[in-house]
């Protein structure tokens, strides 16, 4: 039986896993089978003007079911986990007062975990002349090198951030700086937190394989699709690659490709080869999240299968 604790809780399903796994379809006929609205957890979709580079849900896909935090955000403006995580928690509140389940669904994992684990994202006080040192560091000795002062005070964290987000890097050398600790230890402390909400958390996987050709496939739809034009209308608007949202994957290879650095081919299979990484990355973060239930395609005879499967589980969160 239930806890009485637990049961005052909001209900919660997140279907994350990696890209181009199916997740997208899967989510539309979810939530038409349990009554639910759909809440992106992607860091890409939120923006406007910038639909085929991130594989944006379109409204025939949606096919009649409410989606938030698509399309919110000007490209120009920062999206970043804090800003998330206080949108998703008003969306979730909005749709359960409604009679609604709330349905969070991508790939971004760190966007997952802040909602369900209500991380406390400390504040620390803002010391612009220590961040613009790192961003001149950042930019005379590259990435990299700013990468490895992090390595050095904090190796799970260096860990844990891709060299290429300076940003997070950034964020991460300045709470060591002003707390004396290391960021990583702050969040592993914050994952230990029982799960704010009542939630069923799926993992949608394949064999790598699949996921792989799917990821090829869906790179060449995107260029067929003119994912080259989209990003040059952007590039023509004045957004450029340090920017939060040019940092998404195929945005900055097809900029560097207009700014002439390598050729079409050249991005094309980079995007590619990213995108795996990216995808092998998004699995190693799931495996080490608590209380997931693993939906592995290969289990199941087809996508009605895993959908009936799905829909039990969720009818748990009603009872």
């Amino acid at each position: 039986m239930m806890r009485e604790k637990e049961m005052q809780k909001l209900p919660l399903i997140v279907l994350t896993g990696p890209t181009a796994v199916g997740k997208t379809a899967l989510s539309v006929k979810l939530a038409k089978a349990v009554n639910a609205e759909i809440i992106s957890a992607d860091s890409m979709q939120v923006y406007r003007h910038m639909d085929i580079g991130s594989a944006k849900v379109t409204k025939e896909e949606m096919d009649g079911v409410c989606h938030h935090l698509i399309d919110v955000l000007e490209p120009e403006e920062e999206f970043n986990v804090v800003l998330f995580q206080k949108l998703a928690r008003e969306a979730i509140a909005d749709i359960v007062s409604r009679g609604k389940l709330p349905l969070l669904v991508g790939g971004t994992g760190f966007y997952i975990q802040s909602v369900l684990y209500d991380i406390d994202f400390t504040e620390t006080e803002e010391n612009d002349a220590f961040r613009k040192e790192l961003e001149a560091f950042a930019k005379k000795e590259g990435a990299q090198k700013l990468h490895d002062r992090l390595a050095a005070v904090d190796p799970k964290a260096a860990e844990q951030i891709h060299p290429n987000n300076v940003k997070r890097v950034i964020r991460a050398l300045e709470f060591y700086e002003q707390t004396g600790s290391q960021i990583s230890l702050h969040n592993e402390t914050e994952r230990q937190k029982e799960p704010a909400y009542r939630a069923k958390y799926f993992v949608l996987t394949d064999d790598r394989a699949k996921m792989y050709e799917r990821i090829d496939r869906r790179v060449d739809a995107m260029m067929e699709a003119g994912l080259v034009e989209e990003v040059r209308a952007l590039r023509d608007r004045g957004l450029k690659r340090d920017m939060v949202s040019m940092q998404g994957l195929g945005y900055k290879e097809i900029l560097a490709f207009l700014d002439g650095e390598y050729d079409l081919e050249r991005a094309v299979y980079l995007i590619k080869r990213d995108t795996r990484h990216f995808a092998k990355r998004q699995l190693t973060w799931f495996k080490r999240e608590k209380n997931v239930i693993w939906v592995d395609r290969g289990q199941f005879l087809d996508e009605n299968n895993i959908l009936q499967f799905l829909t039990c589980q969720v009818e748990e969160l009603r009872q």
